[in-house]
Formats: structure tokens, sequence, C-alpha cells
């Protein structure tokens, strides 16, 4: 199984401590995983290493939270209201529905 299944699998519950120390640390050590902002630091959003998210929009800490899969430089995500989006890295920069975000 691919340690994003796994991740992804985990965060829905479908399985639980069956994932390793060694396979969370291959996710925790990602080089996508962290912050990443928009120039004006109005749009946050912090990639987990769990494969969750959570975006900030202004004064709103936790105005989405979902789950999110990488595969190669492309990035799905999963809200938890069932909202779907995706994204590209490229050149260390995150381009995600209109938004460009960089690394913090």
């Amino acid at each position: 199984m691919t340690t994003t299944l796994l991740a992804t699998l985990a965060t829905a519950g479908l399985i639980g401590a069956s994932i390793s120390a060694e396979e969370t640390t291959v996710i925790a050590d990602h080089p996508y995983v962290g912050l990443w902002v928009t120039e004006d630091g109005h749009i946050r959003h912090e990639l987990l290493p769990n494969g969750r998210y959570v975006e900030a929009r202004g004064n709103r800490e936790r105005a989405y939270e979902g789950r999110y899969e990488v595969s190669g430089n492309h990035i799905d995500y999963w809200d938890d209201t069932g909202f779907t989006a995706d994204g590209e890295f490229r050149n260390g920069v995150l381009y995600h529905a209109g938004m460009v975000l960089y690394r913090r």
C-alpha cells in the first residue's frame, strides 16, 4: 500500500494503528508538508503530515479542513463538506484554484 493511501485510509477511519512509525515518518518528511501562504498572507494552507489540511482565510484560522493526497507534483483536496479541488506544485510554488501559494 502506498503511503498516501495509508494516510487516506487512516484519515477516513478505515484503518487504525496498523500504520507504522516508519510510514508516518515518510509522510512527515514529504517535501510539500508544511505551510503554504498567498503573497498577501490572506490564504494559508497547512498540509499536515497525516494527510489532512487546514485552510485559513484572513482571521478565520480553520475556514476549511479536509484531506489531501499528493501524486508527483499534483495535489487533490477533499474538504470535509464534500468540496473537491486540486492544484500543482511548480518550482517551489503551489498553484491552487486560481491562487498562488508560497512555502513558509
